[in-house]
């Protein structure tokens, strides 16, 4: 079952294109994540979804159409900046918000908890630090048990010890059942918390799927012998080879996980293949990320 299918929505500022024909499913319970340079078309994404913002094409639908035009009460979300009130503390904000979406929540308690704030929650908003804002923020889009969470770069500003906090949170959140989706720029943040992903650039959907099918960390191993091009011919013909590459004096290749470099080693030994130069690595996530996105 989805919770959310988008069809070919596009939009355009001026001359400026935010959205090409995006098309996207994404299915209940899965921890979904919009990734991309900034102006790639996630904000433009997150809005539209939610009706901040209209599309020039396209439509898109929620929880299959059960809740009608009353689906943002099932959705909770941050865009940009957390607002609430400086002088009102953590329970007397989040009792506005159970107001505005006409929850009947009687205690804050448990979501206080879950976000690491109710030892402040007697405290002005005004005294919080970035990190604090930003997590009663994720507390207020879990008031009313909605049944997505959507997050537009929920680290954005913070320091090293507030994104640590965040991300563990939304970790909480995830494990929970709900359906998140969540935009960032950051490929880390990203493959850290979400189990699928969309790429976008420049308003396009360069790639989307489970995490671990779009985004691979195989190993990557540098060998030669005294006859590289024997050396080619041999490794093109066996299995778990995913790629062959020349590096100048060396051959790279990527390797499936399910290969053991020894066994490999040992099985070029018997087809003649003495090796000059073995070294293994590990890809780097990010280089493969920037060669999706042509950067």
């Amino acid at each position: 079952m989805s919770d959310l299918e988008i069809k070919d929505l596009s939009k355009n500022y001026g001359r400026i294109r935010a959205l090409k024909n995006l098309s996207l499913s994404i299915e209940k319970g899965s921890v979904y994540g919009l990734l991309g340079p900034n102006g790639s078309g996630k904000t433009t994404t997150l809005g539209i979804i939610l009706g901040i913002i209209e599309p020039d094409s396209g439509e898109f639908i929620w929880f299959e159409g059960e809740y009608g035009a009353d689906y943002r009460r099932k959705i909770g979300a941050i865009l940009e900046t957390p607002n609430f009130y400086p002088y009102m503390n953590a329970d007397e904000n989040l009792d506005i918000i159970r107001h505005i979406k006409k929850s009947s929540e009687s205690s804050f308690d448990g979501l206080l908890e879950m976000v690491n704030l109710a030892h402040r929650r007697h405290s002005n908003f005004s005294t919080y630090s970035l990190g604090m804002k930003q997590r009663l923020a994720i507390a207020a889009t879990l008031v009313g048990d909605p049944d997505v969470l959507i997050f537009d770069e929920p680290t954005n500003g913070l320091d090293p010890q507030g994104i640590v906090e965040v991300r563990e949170i939304l970790l909480k959140v995830a494990e929970t059942g709900k359906t998140v989706i969540m935009a960032s720029h950051l490929l880390d943040e990203i493959e850290k918390i979400c189990s699928h992903v969309a790429i976008l650039k420049n308003g396009e959907l360069l790639a989307h799927g489970p995490i671990g099918q779009i985004i691979h960390d195989h190993p990557i191993v540098e060998i030669s012998s005294d006859d590289n091009e024997n050396l080619w011919q041999i490794l093109s013909q066996m299995t778990g080879i995913l790629s062959i590459t020349r590096q100048n004096k060396f051959l790279e290749i990527t390797l499936s996980d399910s290969v053991d470099i020894v066994e490999f080693s040992r099985l070029l030994n018997q087809k003649g293949i003495f090796l000059t130069h073995l070294v293994v690595r590990k890809t780097k996530l990010e280089k493969e990320f920037l060669t999706i996105t042509g950067q």
